[in-house]
């Protein structure tokens, strides 16, 4: 049962300013769709720079305090168990406040945590560095959770678009982020702290950068207009409808949610676990830090670089098609990375790029299958939910795969994941049967 009160308030009200006029007016929400989508780019560079730290430097730095390899996939556990929790938060909190106040929370808090880290690398405290971790995965989920906003007030056939722009420009922070990995040390070298901390000193501007543009810039809100937009079509709707049955709708978006988060979920787990323990590797086999940082950067780039192409191709040929090509992507990467030679960089590069393009495949169209199966009234609720999961999915596999690394290989990880990456088929093909 709706609360009308609250609809009409809402209807009317967003920051003082009607958003009424947003309802009959197609050009101004483009205009506003524009507008937001710029907002949104500008947030997702500093975003970018804010993961990529984690990524990059945080098993080293796990792996340097604890003296041992077994816990080194603890950071990428860590920082994406945090981000499950934020994820259900700024869910929650955009649903209820609009995402301009849940986005902004959720990276001020990453920088935040990203300060931690910080600190505790100076101090040497491990419980410090573990307890901000969680903190700092605030940043990554919201680094994801912000894709969404552009598709608020997409038209259906611009949804992966929407989802794909904002990633893209996401790569611009994060490629930059790893290869700055030696000029971010020898600044906090120069500081008195170690030189790994350096990439989470770059993290923590970033992230209270990106914080700061959603709140002050993202006004009116586009998940408080597209709210209004929907109410008013539902209103006009049921007066012109005498019979409604909504439950072959309802069952279907079920469906949708279902697989969409499935397909995020797999390619979630294939990806961290793979990720995590591949500068673990490279350093085994004698590659510096340098050489860590261009392979995840290249990685980092394969994930959100060929977004808009991604975005365009699940737009026009479907989410299914896109989501196949996903599996197979992420299992050619793993048998890559698992045959490749250690000292070669070449293969490394080429393992590291398909398993990021794999990523990118399956996030972008399970996001616009996540969408087409929503409505406004639930939709942040719902997409915060099965960020959840997907960050849950990360954290199984970056904890996962440090001890599967210890008790065997990197190349029996790399097998695992890939192969698990073939369940996606599996999955949308169940997503055809009829309901």
């Amino acid at each position: 049962m709706r609360n009308e009160t609250a609809i009409i308030k809402e209807s009317i009200y967003s920051g003082g300013e009607s958003l009424q006029v947003y309802v009959n007016s197609p050009e101004k929400q483009r205009q506003l769709y524009r507008r937001t989508m710029k907002i949104i780019i500008v947030s997702q560079i500093f975003g970018g720079a804010g993961l990529a730290a984690g990524i990059t430097v945080g098993a080293l730095l796990a792996q340097d305090m604890l003296g041992t390899d077994s816990y080194a996939g603890v950071p990428a556990a860590l920082f994406t168990l945090g981000s499950a929790a934020a994820a259900l938060i700024v869910g929650r909190l955009s649903q209820r406040s609009g995402r301009r106040v849940g986005l902004a929370a959720g990276f001020l808090t990453g920088g935040v945590g990203a300060a931690g880290v910080i600190l505790a690398a100076i101090l040497n405290s491990v419980t410090l560095l573990f307890v901000s971790l969680l903190v700092y995965g605030a940043g990554t989920a919201t680094n994801l959770q912000a894709r969404y906003a552009g598709t608020d007030l997409a038209l259906p056939t611009q949804r992966a678009k929407a989802v794909s722009t904002a990633m893209v420009f996401t790569t611009f922070g994060a490629v930059s982020g790893p290869n700055l990995v030696n000029f971010t040390g020898r600044i906090a070298t120069s500081l008195g702290a170690p030189a790994l901390s350096g990439p989470f000193m770059l993290a923590a501007a970033a992230y209270l950068l990106a914080g700061f543009v959603l709140l002050i810039f993202l006004r009116p809100d586009p998940l408080r207009v597209a709210k209004v937009i929907a109410d008013a079509h539902y209103a006009h709707d049921s007066q012109n409808s005498t019979t409604q049955s909504h439950t072959p709708t309802a069952s279907l978006n079920r469906r949708g949610i279902m697989v969409g988060a499935s397909v995020m979920v797999l390619t979630q787990i294939v990806m961290i676990g793979i990720m995590t323990m591949t500068p673990v590797h490279m350093k085994h086999h004698g590659h510096g830090l340098g050489e860590v940082g261009m392979v995840i950067g290249i990685h980092v780039a394969a994930m959100y670089l060929p977004s808009l192409l991604t975005g365009t191709l699940v737009d026009k040929y479907g989410r299914k098609p896109m989501s196949y090509a996903s599996g197979v992507t992420l299992l050619l990467a793993g048998l890559l990375a698992a045959f490749a030679p250690g000292d070669s960089m070449v293969l490394l590069v080429l393992a590291l790029t398909l398993l990021g393009l794999g990523w990118n495949f399956g996030l972008i169209s399970g996001t616009a299958t996540i969408v087409d199966a929503t409505t406004p009234d639930t939709r942040a609720k719902t997409q915060g939910t099965v960020d959840v999961l997907i960050a849950l999915a990360g954290a199984s596999g970056g904890a996962l795969s440090g001890m599967v690394v210890a008790h065997s290989s990197y190349s029996v990880l790399s097998l695992a994941g890939g192969f698990l990456s073939l369940l996606l088929i599996p999955v949308v093909l169940w997503s055809r049967r009829k309901v």
